[in-house]
């Protein structure tokens, strides 16, 4: 054994194969496929090895990594998170029980997870996506079979301790095994017809599982997420309009197909979207949710009515104050300029994971920050474009706002794997 600067630091296999990776995309043309190093000048040899030098070199390690977590990030992950506590100290009337002490022990769990997979190297996370997804399609197939009925759905296993939601973690674990599919995949054969198959059926097999629990808000978010990964590889945006079209034919099936035995959507489903159009249809019945979420957001005004005097929601005129119109509650008592605050937390949070695809010279990174990065984009925006009566009512929560364990602990995930992504960058 050696000691002292003749010691050769040992290395991982998986930063191995990282720094391979980079190699190989550096690496000219001819010496891929084997030609001879003397072709090329000495100077060109030299950099490319000072490159992988710095990349190795400059990677943290141990518990350096914690200090390169982008916290300007984490800042604002904790800040929504405290919104989130006092939203729902207040639905409970000033109580921290039952909704408000429950969260922030789940939310100090998720900070936990957030850590510990950001430290772990984001080529890891790589190799397991596949089995990821598996594993997550067993999952729902297990809520089929021994699942929990809740509220007309079965969409929760129940462990004792806790209830997982299933669809929640397919989310992410659908962008995982995208993101790895297309960084395998060559650029020349993104839009090939041959190969937009195999990711098109890695995303309707889990959003037809879920539709069938039923739970079509969780199954336009599996569906959108994995769309939007597929734009982020290349995909040519003439299957987009294709998919467009083939859209609106389905919805107009749906509507068509509805009082006959082959009805695609539940009764329930087809009276949200009666509501949606004209919740005056039925005010006290499906169109009550949207009706009393209007008048909360109306009667906050510019500065709320203050924190613990919402009347929609004090008064439990407000239904699932806790959880999906969880927004409606915090305009009511904080106002306009709070929920734009809220708004532009999320909208900079977005703005970190484009910057951070942008800037990372790893595919798999870079695809893996904007599917999850979309997929938060599309949490917020369809919690809020439902309570502002924009979009139909489905069950989405608001990201670190909402009450919720599986949904708290899927965005510790996601954001854990972003950060992963930053840490673990070639510098």
């Amino acid at each position: 054994m050696c000691f002292g600067r003749s010691r050769r630091r040992e290395r991982d296999p998986g930063r191995e194969s990282e720094f391979g990776r980079h190699s190989r995309r550096l690496r000219p043309a001819s010496l891929a496929t084997g030609t001879r190093a003397s072709r090329f000048p000495q100077a060109v040899r030299v950099d490319f090895m000072a490159y992988i030098a710095k990349s190795e070199k400059s990677e943290p390690t141990g518990f350096s990594k914690i200090l390169h977590l982008n916290w300007g990030l984490m800042l604002l992950v904790l800040s929504a998170s405290a919104l989130g506590l006092i939203v729902l100290y207040s639905v409970a009337g000033g109580s921290w029980h039952p909704w408000a002490s429950a969260q922030a022990i789940r939310f100090a769990f998720g900070l936990a997870i957030i850590l510990v997979v950001a430290v772990v190297p984001v080529w890891f996370w790589q190799g397991i996506a596949v089995p990821t997804y598996i594993g997550a399609i067993g999952f729902l197939i297990l809520v089929e079979l021994l699942g929990v009925t809740g509220m007309g759905a079965r969409r929760w296993i129940d462990l004792g301790f806790v209830r997982l939601q299933p669809s929640e973690f397919m989310k992410v674990a659908l962008v995982m095994a995208l993101a790895t599919y297309y960084d395998w995949l060559s650029l020349e054969k993104v839009s090939r017809p041959l190969w937009i198959l195999p990711p098109l059926a890695m995303i309707l097999i889990p959003a037809e599982i879920i539709r069938n629990q039923p739970d079509l808000g969780t199954s336009v978010l599996v569906v959108a997420g994995g769309l939007f990964v597929m734009f982020a590889a290349g995909v040519s945006l003439l299957y987009f309009a294709a998919l467009a079209a083939a859209a609106a034919a389905i919805v107009a099936f749906v509507i068509w197909s509805r009082g006959t035995e082959w009805q695609v959507l539940k009764d329930y489903q087809y009276k949200r979207l009666d509501t949606f159009f004209d919740p005056s249809l039925d005010p006290f019945g499906s169109g009550y949710h949207i009706t009393q979420s209007k008048i909360a957001l109306g009667s906050g005004g510019w500065s709320g009515r203050g924190f613990l005097q919402g009347t929609q929601s004090q008064l439990n005129f407000l239904p699932e104050k806790h959880t999906d119109f969880v927004f409606t509650t915090f305009a009511e008592e904080f106002g306009f300029v709070w929920g734009m605050l809220l708004i532009a937390i999320y909208g900079i949070i977005l703005g970190y994971c484009v910057v951070f695809a942008i800037t990372s010279r790893n595919r798999y990174s870079s695809l893996l920050v904007l599917g999850l990065g979309g997929m938060f984009f599309l949490y917020f925006t369809i919690n809020m474009g439902m309570v502002m009566g924009l979009l139909p009512v489905v069950g989405v929560p608001l990201p670190f706002i909402s009450y919720g364990g599986s949904a708290t602990m899927v965005l510790a995930i996601a954001f854990g794997l972003i950060q992963s992504a930053h840490v673990h960058r070639a510098r």
